[in-house]
């Protein structure tokens, strides 16, 4: 099948930070274990949880993710609350800028059905962090990666759910004004891709890592850079809302086929009008009549998202148009 040409097979967890794994931040060498004053997490909200730093480490349970610009950890509460935590590794602003800028996003954050709630955040010497909610389904990359290893697939209308979730938290993004808050972007996220879409159990999505671009730098060992000199990134980094329509369509891709690689892209272009015709088996699920139409015009907005010419992007208010008029009929 063309789809299982597409997949690339999952990298380490130190490779390509996607996949949990047990364990706690105290593993690291540079982690806070030597503290002896507790410092108290800053609310983002009036009603937020009262956290402490020496409580989000002591009930910190397993390590979700590992990229570049930092840790992403699942927290279990004294009173049974699950957190997410993202630990950064070089905050780029300073304490008073970072605290700003991360309540800022929170604002936006907590005021969308589409985007992942920031609760709390920490500055300190030697540890920056944010909370966030949790979601016990995890994200779309754990979703598509299980359905992949033989776990139960994502059906059509499942996708279609989460596709519109994205779609509109990008667009509420996007449509924020003003565009820019004293040097910070507000209408870009920087960072849309698989593993930043959390999954709430009746499927709709969430975007997380909303802005976190602008708040902390990529730190990268020599091994870490080897590693992906060898590899393609799929994704753009360019914080423009551009990139992030391409990032979209990246994450369309993967949804419908598999698509992990941009190497292959020339070769979807091509192929198009034989995948249109069922010549080619492209999708990765089986489908046929109204949902298989259905499909190939999300392919269509997907192709038109990564296209090589940012200028000939569409905006993500004319593709959530689009795919609003499109699968309405799905539901």
């Amino acid at each position: 099948m063309l789809s299982r040409a597409f997949t690339k097979p999952k990298r380490s967890f130190k490779e390509y930070g996607e996949n949990s794994r047990s364990g706690s931040i105290s593993e690291y060498d540079d982690c806070i274990v030597g503290f002896i004053d507790d410092l108290p997490l800053i609310p983002c909200e009036n009603n937020g949880p009262s956290l402490s730093l020496k409580e989000v480490l002591r009930t910190s349970v397993s390590v979700m993710g590992e990229n570049a610009r930092g840790l992403t950890e699942k927290v279990v509460l004294s009173n049974a609350r699950l957190c997410t935590l993202k630990r950064f590794r070089k905050v780029i602003v300073r304490k008073s800028e970072f605290g700003r800028r991360v309540e800022k996003l929170a604002q936006v954050c907590n005021n969308c059905d589409y985007l992942v709630p920031i609760t709390a955040y920490l500055y300190a010497k030697r540890i920056k962090l944010v909370v966030s909610d949790y979601y016990p389904m995890g994200s779309l990359a754990d979703l598509l990666s299980g359905g992949r290893r033989g776990q139960t697939a994502l059906n059509w209308n499942e996708r279609v759910i989460i596709i519109e979730s994205i779609a509109r938290a990008i667009s509420f993004i996007h449509g924020q004004s003003p565009e820019t808050v004293k040097n910070m972007k507000m209408n870009v996220h920087g960072n849309i891709k698989s593993s930043n879409i959390m999954i709430n159990i009746d499927l709709t999505a969430r975007l997380s890592d909303y802005g976190f671009v602008q708040l902390a730098d990529c730190v990268e060992d020599c091994g870490t850079k080897e590693k992906r000199a060898t590899t393609h990134n799929i994704y753009c980094e360019n914080l423009s809302q551009k990139s992030d329509v391409f990032n979209f369509g990246m994450v369309l891709l993967d949804m419908l086929a598999g698509v992990q690689d941009l190497s292959y892209m020339d070769c979807i272009v091509k192929l198009e009008e034989s995948i249109k015709q069922g010549d080619i088996p492209f999708f990765e699920f089986d489908m046929k009549g109204k949902e298989r139409k259905q499909a190939l015009k999300v392919l269509e907005i997907a192709l038109a998202c990564t296209s090589s010419l940012p200028e000939t992007r569409p905006s993500i208010h004319q593709i959530l148009f689009d795919l609003t008029h499109l699968l309405k009929t799905s539901k």
